[in-house]
Parts: structure tokens; sequence; C-alpha cells
């Protein structure tokens, strides 16, 4: 609101029930939907003077401060600092190829090579091993199962 122009803040604060539509239409007319909203105009004389003919449906409500949490900034930006230089982890392939005694690995990309080696997997065994796995023959119920169950008694 550092605008040259000054505003005002209107709050519709009682609903327009019971009162003419002309009052109804004047709160609308300000873009005020609803109760307790607050709509912010130009301070004219003109706007002035709609919202002193429903003083009874309307206030006009002072600018909000601004929260104290607003002024504290967020975050502040830094230079970096220069990172330390840090010696390197692998040795170079002059150093590699320069050892004496290393006679498996000549050079970093070689050993680089061998720790990217992935081991084979295993083959999938076929679907007729899987069968043989099963059993073929069920449990063979006995002959006389049925009879060898108790019978309900009748209900009465």
């Amino acid at each position: 609101m550092s605008d040259n122009t000054k505003t005002i803040r209107i709050k519709w604060v009682r609903s327009g029930i019971g009162f003419s539509h002309y009052q109804k239409t004047i709160v609308r007319s300000l873009g005020l939907r609803y109760l307790n909203q607050i709509v912010v105009r130009p301070d004219t004389p003109q706007m002035r003077g709609v919202v002193a003919s429903v003083p009874h449906l309307l206030a006009i409500v002072p600018e909000a401060a601004p929260p104290a949490w607003a002024s504290i900034p967020e975050y502040t930006i830094t230079e970096r600092p220069e990172p330390k230089s840090v010696p390197p982890s692998r040795p170079s392939e002059a150093e590699a190829s320069s050892r004496a005694g290393d006679e498996t690995v000549s050079t970093v990309k070689e050993a680089a090579e061998a720790e990217v080696a992935v081991p084979e997997a295993p083959a999938r065994p076929k679907k007729a091993a899987k069968a043989a796995k099963k059993p073929v023959a069920k449990k063979a119920k006995p002959a006389d199962a049925k009879a060898a169950k108790p019978k309900k008694a009748a209900k009465k």
C-alpha cells in the first residue's frame, strides 16, 4: 500500500437479511460476497459515501499491522569459503604402473574394471524339473470314511 493513492479496508459486519434489496445491492456492488470479508477500495469521497449509506452493515477497518516475524529475514546469504585441497583417494595411472611387486593389477583402469565385474546369475530351473519335484499321487481316503463318521441325531 505504498502507492500514492490512499485505500480503505471495508468489512461486511452484518447480514443483509431483513433489510431492503437496495441495501443488499450496495454491499454486493463493493465486491463483498460473504460475511466478515474485507475488501480494499480507493479512499475517495464517493466510496466513503457508499459505505456511509449502509453503516449498519459495513465498517471501515484500520490497516492491518504487519506481523513481527515478517521483519526478520528468513535466511542470509554468505560467500562460501574456498574448499581445502583434498588428496586424491585413488592413485594415478603413472603411480599404479610404477608400483613394484604388483603383478595382478597394472593400471587403474583394469582395477576399476575388476571391481565392476558382476558374477553371472545361476540358470533358472526348467519347468519339467519343477514338475518332477511335486507329488503326483494324492492321499487316498478310506472307503469306509462315511461309515466311520457318526450320524447326527434327527431333529424333532
